[in-house]
């Protein structure tokens, strides 16, 4: 079997369904046969190694460890779950302290064992502000390192897809900025459906309206159609963002980046933008939307910043005025 690249990619949290499915979506792109499997919990861990062996991809060179040593030691790539998954009820905000605690040593690990690699991606709830918790310690460039965000994207798209009755690759534009969560600015008014705008096609304000909340709330549907969170869909497009840094097919789905930009008014909040993830890391730019879409995203935007300073307040993260100190790239 061809692969990518040779090189090291860490899967956290792989004893999980998100992390054991993103285990087998990089096997099966052929992304690199060397993967370093990595959880605190051993008999998941370890039982998601096995299966991932009698799945015998050829090439594999699959490893596992409760070691955080181990596993970083020679990380190029890496792509974290290693968090508290969301239960029915539960916003991507209740999961806050406790994950961005997490996503501190995440880091610092980073930091300590693989300053060297080349591109994580964070997945873990509320995404946002674990990668920007992740990228503070890490010590990272605030290209290296992107979050999930994709999936407000695609549930928009299938909304419409659904909506207008069309196969969903047929809805072209259809993304959402800002924060990954209920929080999101959904943005269609450059959406096409199979090559027709939205007005032409006669949709109103009104199924507009509620077709932004079908896709705000399409992570808690999840729940209440499984009974646990997702698991399939942010593993396929966490690896494809990943398979985009070692230089396979760009990443064009919006991501969570690191965004300091004067010119566009957002400062020092990890948020989904347009993006493109590539071999040379990810790159942004600044959305471009109606008057009602732009205050949809101010909205947003300052809510990353009221959950960013709750984490300051908490001593998570330094002050904004001391994140060089801990990470002189930023």
């Amino acid at each position: 079997m061809k692969f990518l690249t040779d090189e090291k990619l860490v899967i956290v949290g792989a004893g999980g369904m998100i992390g054991s499915n993103m285990v087998q979506s990089a096997l099966m792109l052929g992304l690199t046969p060397n993967i370093c499997l990595y959880d605190i919990f051993e008999p998941g861990v370890h039982g998601v190694y096995e299966e991932m062996c009698h799945c015998a991809f050829p090439g594999a060179n699959l490893s596992y460890t409760v070691d955080p040593e181990v596993a970083f030691t020679g990380a190029k790539y890496i792509i974290s779950s290693g968090g508290a998954p969301r239960k029915d009820g539960m916003t991507r905000e209740d999961l806050l302290v406790g994950n961005c605690k997490i996503a501190a040593e995440f880091g610092d690990n980073i930091k300590k064992y693989c300053p060297d690699v080349k591109h994580v991606v964070v997945i873990f709830n509320p995404a946002d502000v674990t990668a920007l918790t992740a990228l503070i310690h890490s010590g990272l460039k605030p290209n290296q390192l992107t979050s999930l965000a994709a999936l407000d994207s695609t549930r928009l798209q299938e909304a419409l897809a659904a909506e207008f009755g069309v196969q969903q690759d047929k809805v072209l534009g259809a993304h959402t900025y800002g924060g990954h969560g209920e929080q999101m600015a959904v943005f269609a008014s450059k959406v096409t459906v199979d090559g027709k705008t939205l007005a032409e096609l006669g949709m109103t304000a009104e199924r507009l309206a509620e077709i932004r909340k079908i896709t705000t709330q399409g992570g808690s549907n999840i729940i209440k159609l499984r009974g646990r969170s997702s698991f399939q869909s942010p593993a396929y497009q966490a690896v494809k963002m990943i398979e985009g840094a070692m230089g396979g097919e760009p990443f064009t789905l919006p991501a969570g980046c690191y965004v300091n930009c004067d010119k566009c008014g957002y400062k020092n909040v990890m948020m989904a933008m347009p993006t493109v993830i590539d071999e040379t890391g990810v790159h942004f730019t600044a959305p471009e939307g109606t008057a009602e879409e732009m205050a949809g995203l101010q909205a947003s935007y300052e809510h990353l910043q009221a959950m960013r300073d709750e984490i300051i307040s908490l001593g998570i993260i330094p002050a904004v005025a001391d994140w060089a100190t801990e990470n002189p790239n930023l």
